[in-house]
């Protein structure tokens, strides 16, 4: 079975696809920073130096594992030479 095909039958189910997409502000924000820091050749103790948050923060906001601030965002997005933007739609 691959990804795609799980995905479809796990998200048919109301409760679980309800969660999904309760937390895919999260997925844009980590794809979005692991996206980012790969393009740049850029290892996560190498943005730690630049932004001067732990590397070990990075790995929990890269996994899941963190909700980080706007500040910390901002920092992050700095140090890849880019800017945040929030959007309500």
């Amino acid at each position: 079975m691959t990804y795609e095909e799980f995905k479809e039958i796990a998200l048919s189910d109301p409760e679980t696809k309800k969660e999904y997409e309760a937390m895919e502000p999260e997925f844009q924000l980590i794809l979005a920073l692991l996206k980012l820091r790969i393009e740049q050749n850029l290892t996560q103790q190498e943005l730690a130096e630049r932004t001067g948050i732990n590397r070990s923060d990075i790995s929990k906001i890269e996994h899941g594992n963190a909700n980080p601030s706007l500040k910390t965002m901002k920092r992050l997005a700095g140090a890849l030479g880019k800017r945040v933007c929030i959007s309500f739609i």
